[in-house]
């Protein structure tokens, strides 16, 4: 088993100080062996899957869709997310790794980027193109801009390239520019190819309001990133802007769910519940005011996180251990599928919940979790992992490459687990 580097670096993290330290904590081997079956998932099954499937050998680039049988579709429309998740994914790896095989995908990842998606005329990634490489969909959807983001930065952090620290910076200035809705905060979701207003409507998220949580919590993302090798002040300032909007505008604070979809001003349309949005959401603002380094907002997020794993824990989670995808706050359960994002995004938001609690029943819940991914999405025949199941548990056979389906949740998953397991564990020994 390969040493995880997470240790190396645990002074510099920022830390979740423990509510209730020692007393809580299981011993020491329970949690290194936890972290050590997330990071063989990784290791064994997970990155050698894209390494083997992803790239397409006739054009350079990636496939955009392989069947859950392992059959490419060299014609599939693919996307810059999954691109750009693929170099977040392989980038990680490798500054934690540095296994060279992890630094070859994101390299590919880099120059797909660049080669294929980036618009050279005006700037910025475009949505998508055909099987041939020629553009497809080529207006600038926010959501794809700031994987973009995410994606460079941590190329950077990973390698030093300097060009991909430029890459994610021009993003971030022309998100301000063109996205800012200046009068009631908060970020537009599309423009058209010249960063401009659309004629005529589209949204590759199906998303038909002005706003939604999707975008803002992955514009979050993304600025947590930039900062941590861009500390600038503007940036800083539109960071705290944003979190202030996701506590303030878009997390409920009394059903702790967050509204998925808004007008321009703030007003929420409909009462749908995600609840992997709301558990992935939850520790990733942790995350942006740790970064941020504000002990206000630091302490907020800490106290709402909690709030939102306990919600998701009485309302979300099925017999199983598995995360539902979707409810109504008046029907009740509407979605009854367990996705794959839902239970990694799980994972990492109730370890997060035991951190700041040292409570052993969102360590309990994780292991539940996790005994479901183990059971049901974990695919041994070809690697990774199916795109979910049906309430009953019965597997859905989606293509586990496409679009949509990327390296990223569950990766993030596996990385982020183990290395808080990890200082969990160092923990435990003082």
């Amino acid at each position: 088993m390969k040493q995880l580097f997470f240790s190396l670096a645990l002074a510099v993290l920022p830390a979740t100080v423990l509510a209730q330290p020692t007393a809580h904590l299981p011993s020491t081997e329970a949690l290194l062996q936890m972290a050590g079956e997330f990071e063989q998932e990784l290791t064994g099954n997970i990155l050698p899957y894209w390494i083997k499937q992803a790239p397409n050998p006739e054009t350079g680039g990636f496939y955009g869709q392989v069947s859950a049988d392992g059959k490419p579709d060299p014609s599939a429309e693919r996307g810059a997310l999954l691109s750009s998740r693929i170099l977040w994914s392989y980038s990680a790896a490798y500054r934690n790794y540095r296994d060279e095989a992890y630094r070859k995908l994101a390299d590919s990842a880099f120059k797909d980027l660049e080669a294929t998606f980036w618009d050279n005329k005006n700037g910025g990634l475009y949505w998508s193109v055909a099987g041939d490489g020629k553009p497809a969909q080529t207006h600038k959807q926010i959501y794809g801009q700031v994987f973009g983001i995410y994606g460079y930065s941590e190329y950077f952090r990973a390698t030093g390239n300097q060009q991909a620290l430029e890459r994610a910076k021009t993003l971030y200035r022309l998100i301000e520019q063109y996205a800012l809705d200046r009068e009631h905060g908060g970020y537009l979701e599309v423009v058209g190819e010249d960063w401009r207003p659309l004629a005529k409507p589209v949204n590759s998220l199906g998303v038909t309001t002005a706003k939604s949580q999707n975008t803002h919590l992955h514009v979050m993302e993304a600025y947590t990133n930039l900062l941590r090798v861009w500390p600038d002040g503007q940036l800083k300032k539109q960071q705290t802007a944003l979190l202030d909007i996701m506590l303030g505008k878009i997390l409920n604070r009394t059903t702790n769910h967050l509204a998925l979809f808004m007008d321009a001003d703030w007003q929420v349309q409909g009462d749908g519940i995600s609840y992997g949005h709301d558990i992935e959401a939850a520790w990733l603002m942790v995350e942006a005011a740790e970064v941020l380094g504000d002990p206000d907002l630091i302490n907020r997020t800490r106290a709402l996180a909690v709030k939102i794993a306990d919600t998701t824990l009485a309302e979300g989670m099925d017999t199983d251990g598995a995360i539902y995808n979707e409810a109504s706050a008046h029907k009740g359960l509407t979605n009854a599928g367990k996705d794959w994002w839902a239970q990694a995004e799980a994972l990492v938001g109730f370890i997060n919940a035991y951190e700041i609690t040292g409570d052993t029943k969102y360590l309990s819940a994780t292991t539940r979790t996790w005994g479901f991914i183990k059971a049901h999405l974990v695919n041994n025949k070809t690697g990774e992992w199916h795109w979910g199941t049906n309430k009953s548990g019965q597997v859905i056979l989606q293509p586990t490459l496409s679009m949509w389906k990327c390296p990223y949740h569950n990766s993030r998953a596996m990385m982020e687990s183990a290395r808080r397991l990890q200082r969990l564990a160092t923990l435990a020994k003082h």
